[in-house]
């Protein structure tokens, strides 16, 4: 179990932040819905203590083993109640009523693809391995794998995952390519889709901007997982669940899921929406959240230069309402 353990030791992201906007206490309610080696459930552990309680969620059953094996590690005298759940947080409804909770305290979502995962070549997340086109975060569980969706999408909706994912501005001709492509040879290895997508991509165009792959490759890891729908199951499912006083935080890494913890937010802390020419409200709306801050939370310089994979996090917020 020791390298399932160093395998997924890897620096969580704006721990300090998260750990301070969370404002957990002992007795506490906490619930970590992407577990993963449990970087961030680690130091939250140490705050909850013996009365508190943690539930930790992942679809990955080698992090669950990982994070397992690192939280049993704080003596007992001070390590909370645990409950480490196999899901995600897509069926959070369903996962916390399985604990018979009556209300959480405090949630966090942290929603990139854990290192392990993209530095384990057989799940096929990055585009500098060879390896099989696969991307599911749960292989056990989706059916369907990124060589799948590349060998029987129409052009149409490769163009549309590719540009509305990822905003790959070559989307319509990478899907062509893709097309053309597959009649010669199915799809089967991340080498492959590099080469496709290279050969796609004008040269003038693959000189900035990072990898040419690498915009195409996290689209079809979201279509993959149905990360977006996901995503927006579990924040209304969590905002539901809260108590009131409890604080949910969001740290994303692409603009796509920072748009919806953002619009989910703020939805739910908007109060009235009729027009400005009713003169007595209709619409009954309330506000249920408080938004802690405004604008996200972003990482230090020392910490991206510490961690680069930091460099594009954004830490969203937010508070429930007393209730009225």
């Amino acid at each position: 179990m020791g390298t399932v353990t160093n395998e997924y030791r890897h620096t969580p992201v704006l721990l300090a932040e998260c750990l301070e906007q969370l404002q957990l206490e002992t007795k506490h309610t906490f619930v970590d819905a992407t577990l993963g080696g449990a970087g961030h459930s680690l130091e939250a552990a140490k705050l909850l203590g013996a009365d508190g309680m943690l539930i930790g969620i992942d679809q990955d059953s080698t992090a669950l083993e990982a994070a397992k094996t690192r939280l049993l590690g704080i003596p007992e005298n001070k390590r909370p109640a645990l409950h480490l759940l196999h899901g995600n947080f897509g069926q959070l409804d369903e996962l916390l009523l399985g604990v018979n909770i009556p209300s959480v305290d405090a949630f966090l979502f942290d929603l990139g693809v854990s290192s392990h995962q993209i530095d384990t070549p057989t799940r096929g997340f990055s585009f500098k391995e060879v390896a099989p086109l696969d991307m599911r975060m749960d292989p056990g569980k989706h059916t369907i794998t990124a060589a799948e969706i590349l060998n029987s999408y129409n052009a149409a909706d490769l163009t549309r995952i590719i540009r509305d994912y990822s905003d790959e501005k070559w989307a319509s001709r990478i899907a062509d390519f893709i097309v053309d492509a597959r009649k010669e040879r199915p799809f089967e290895t991340s080498d492959q889709l590099v080469e496709v997508i290279k050969a796609a991509i004008p040269a003038s165009a693959r000189r900035e901007g990072g990898h040419p792959a690498k915009r195409t490759f996290q689209a079809l890891r979201i279509e993959v997982n149905a990360e977006l729908d996901v995503l927006r199951a579990g924040l209304e499912a969590a905002i539901r669940w809260l108590s009131p006083g409890g604080r949910i935080a969001v740290i994303s890494y692409h603009s796509l899921e920072d748009r919806i913890v953002k619009n989910c937010f703020a939805e739910h802390a908007q109060g009235c929406i009729c027009p400005p020419d009713v003169p007595v409200c209709v619409c009954g709306n309330v506000p249920i959240l408080d938004l802690v801050a405004r604008k996200p939370i972003l990482p230090s310089e020392e910490e991206i230069k510490a961690n680069p994979r930091a460099r594009s996090a954004k830490l969203r917020v937010v508070e429930k309402r007393a209730e009225t």
